[in-house]
């Protein structure tokens, strides 16, 4: 992706996280000596890219990994290969922006990390089998106890150690919380906004996959051309002018033409809309971000619009037809019936797993287990639990 950087000014210093040892937010749970050539966010970012966590993603659904009635295709999205298109907009981001590249890139990696198997289908079914029990299942909050206490990778502690700056964004970088709600989460400055680095990774996701779900959905024949020419007028212009400019080309090559401008203008767009953004705001400090009247990422409105629109129409044409219903359908059934399995038989857990139970309380050991698995694991296990 070659952005248009020429409106692209970098915002004020003091509004980007500082990767200084001594930043409060650079800081550790545990303190550790500072590392010869890498600063703290970028030990972060390899600390994510290093974990079992990250490498499962390989074997999640981000919408689907295989079409009705066929095998598994390894030309549609995962989990991770979304995670590292996240990534990408989010450093180019924040690079034209004069914020701090190694945070954004640590959180764009980490973004994804607490979602259980078969996409959004799975975490529906995952709350829904907890709140039967008083409880409830949030990715983001999942991810922060995976970073925090799953991933053993230390002699010296539990978790990755990240810092305070990355472990914040991983919770709010998609929305706020609430001190009354989660007072477990006082440390993450749930009073204030997050900074521009965290706030950008929401806009990141969606940005990535839109174009990514368009493409893929093309691509399966789930979606015909003419439907998504009609539903986003930014991609039918883009794709007439393909047309023109490269009048020979396969047709799917000016398909890919017009999903990378489009993914250009969205990426540019909230890069300008955000410098305009705190340039009105007359912010020139990191505290000033966080006391903001509202989040200073976004789109500008008539890049929202388009922004919306294709999503509503990813919605009804792509996410909730009747084929993928019926996937949905069959991965909540998976979930649940593996829960209450589990839930009377927690003997079927690994050792660590059954040792969490004292502490964690057995719904929640469960569901942090099944939050674990990939799509092709659970299935396995819940076949050999009598599932069909």
């Amino acid at each position: 992706m070659a952005l248009n950087t020429a409106f692209c000014a970098s915002l004020p210093a003091g509004i980007a996280v500082g990767s200084s040892a001594d930043d409060p937010l650079s800081r550790r749970v545990h303190s550790e000596p500072p590392h010869a050539y890498r600063t703290p966010f970028a030990r972060d970012a390899a600390r994510v890219l290093h974990s079992r966590a990250f490498r499962r993603l390989a074997g999640k659904t981000q919408v689907f990994t295989r079409l009705p009635d066929e095998g598994l295709s390894d030309h549609f999205r995962s989990r991770l290969t979304h995670t590292l298109e996240v990534a990408q907009i989010s450093r180019a981001a924040a690079a034209a922006l004069g914020l701090n590249v190694e945070m954004a890139e640590a959180l764009a990696l980490a973004h994804d990390i607490g979602h259980p198997p078969f996409g959004h289908a799975g975490e529906k079914a995952l709350d829904r089998a907890l709140r039967a029990q008083g409880l409830s299942f949030d990715h983001n909050l999942h991810a922060l106890r995976i970073v925090t206490w799953f991933e053993e990778r230390y002699p010296a502690f539990r978790g990755l150690n990240l810092t305070l700056a990355v472990r914040e964004g991983i919770v709010k970088h998609s929305r706020d919380y609430s001190a009354e709600d989660h007072p477990e989460l006082a440390q993450y400055f749930l009073d204030r906004f997050p900074p521009l680095e965290a706030q950008l990774i929401d806009l990141a996701d969606e940005i990535a996959y839109l174009t990514a779900d368009l493409d893929d959905g093309l691509d399966s024949g789930i979606l015909a051309l003419d439907q998504v020419r009609e539903a986003a007028p930014l991609f039918r212009g883009f794709h007439d002018a393909a047309l023109k400019r490269f009048p020979a080309a396969a047709p799917r090559l000016a398909v890919y033409e017009a999903l990378r401008r489009q993914l250009n203008a969205w990426v540019t767009n909230l890069i300008e809309e955000v410098r305009i953004r705190v340039t009105a705001l007359g912010a020139i400090t990191l505290d000033e971000i966080r006391r903001a009247p509202k989040r200073l990422a976004a789109l500008s409105p008539q890049m929202e619009s388009e922004r919306v629109a294709v999503k509503e129409f990813l919605y009804a044409n792509l996410y909730n037809t009747p084929a993928q219903e019926q996937e949905h359908e069959r991965a909540e059934e998976v979930v649940i019936e593996l829960f209450g399995h589990l839930m009377a038989e927690p003997g079927l857990m690994p050792p660590d797993h059954q040792e969490q139970i004292p502490t964690e309380g057995l719904a929640r050991t469960v569901a942090d287990y099944i939050a674990g698995m990939t799509d092709r694991y659970i299935v396995q296990l819940w076949k050999r639990r009598g599932g069909r």
